[in-house]
């Protein structure tokens, strides 16, 4: 088959359509989850909780949080993972996927904790479901950590066994996981796929959700932004190597809208993916001394029809009632026009989070 040939411009049309942040807007949050697969979970709120800001960029401001809430609990029309919410039919995959890659030194630590791991099922299984504060601490021998990690030894168990299938997250009390038995909250039939399987299964998802992608390259922690050999070969010019397009966006009409985006937003995730398409340099500067930010302590990301203009640098400011917008950096200079679609949607978020806007 003879590789697709796209213009940079038609392949941004094809990522963005993918996720759903083209007009017209999507209208159901859980079709929404099915198509981008996951929201990435991250107590980060100095504007909003980053899936909130996910389904709010897609679905405006119809969404409400407590929307999300009820899909996962009482509905179960989506899980929570551990790091993510997915689409139930994911999961076999999903779990699949983590086993074959459980690190070794995981596995041992489990087995060495064999009668931990038990004392947990059990007391799940009797009394289910429990914060993990309301389970003992049996284990024989600690989680080897010096770090953040280190004496927390029954929500690492947790963690590890929720990669493995063996419980299971079953809602939430504040920021605190309710955790359960699999059979009593996940919604599907979790029959073991093989890798190979779960590999195809997750490779051909991802790419619905992208549109475009690479096939493989350097790993990245969380979610991997490859599909490899899903969809059909592309070529896009000015960028090197080939990609992957999954054939069903190829040549769809395109209406573009202003939107402004998490940095956890997974158009902007793969962050050479974003460089070579967009011609758009991103970092989150949370974690950087102030003096070293060029952009924002939670910067989000301005989408601009078919291309990324710049970064949004604001906080919420609950006390006060407002959302406090400390600079808008422009990667282009913006027309009269774009000023005008950015202020807007700098109106529409501040009044989806019950804000009035400062300092812009």
């Amino acid at each position: 088959m003879v590789a697709h040939r796209l213009t940079r411009d038609e392949a941004r049309r094809i990522a963005i359509g993918a996720q759903l942040l083209a007009e017209p807007r999507p209208t159901d949050l859980v079709e929404v989850v099915d198509r981008l697969t996951i929201l990435q979970l991250d107590p980060t709120a100095a504007i909003a909780p980053s899936a909130d800001l996910v389904l709010w960029s897609r679905l405006g401001p119809s969404y409400q949080p407590a929307h999300l809430t009820r899909a996962i609990e009482p509905d179960r029309t989506l899980v929570e993972t551990v790091a993510y919410i997915r689409p139930p039919r994911d999961l076999a995959a999903v779990l699949a996927e983590a086993r074959a890659a459980t690190h070794p030194s995981f596995r041992a630590w489990i087995e060495e904790n064999e009668s931990f791991r038990r004392d947990i099922l059990a007391l799940l299984e009797e009394k289910g479901p429990l914060l993990s504060r309301d389970i003992p601490d049996t284990s024989v021998v600690p989680w080897p950590s010096s770090g953040w990690t280190n004496n927390r030894n029954v929500t690492k168990m947790l963690e590890l066994l929720a990669r493995d299938g063996q419980v299971a997250i079953s809602g939430r009390k504040g920021r605190q996981r309710h955790w359960d038995l699999p059979e009593r909250v996940y919604p599907v039939d979790l029959s073991e796929l093989d890798p190979e399987a779960a590999a195809r299964h997750r490779n051909e998802r991802r790419l619905a959700a992208l549109g475009i992608a690479r096939s493989g390259g350097t790993q990245m922690p969380g979610e991997s932004p490859y599909v490899g050999d899903a969809g059909e070969e592309a070529v896009v010019e000015g960028t090197p190597g080939t990609w992957r397009v999954h054939p069903a966006y190829v040549g769809l009409p395109f209406e573009g809208r202003t939107a402004l985006l998490s940095p956890f937003d997974r158009l902007i995730h793969d962050r050479v993916r974003t460089e070579q398409l967009f011609d758009f340099e991103y970092l989150l500067e949370m974690y950087k001394p102030r003096q070293k930010r060029r952009w924002g302590y939670f910067a989000l990301p301005v989408l601009h029809h078919d291309r990324l203009v710049g970064k949004l640098d604001a906080t919420a400011d609950r006390k006060a009632g407002t959302l406090v917008v400390n600079a808008v950096h422009e990667d282009v200079a913006f027309t009269g026009a774009m000023t005008a679609e950015v202020r807007a949607e700098i109106e529409n978020l501040a009044g989806w989070l019950g804000l009035t806007v400062t300092g812009y």
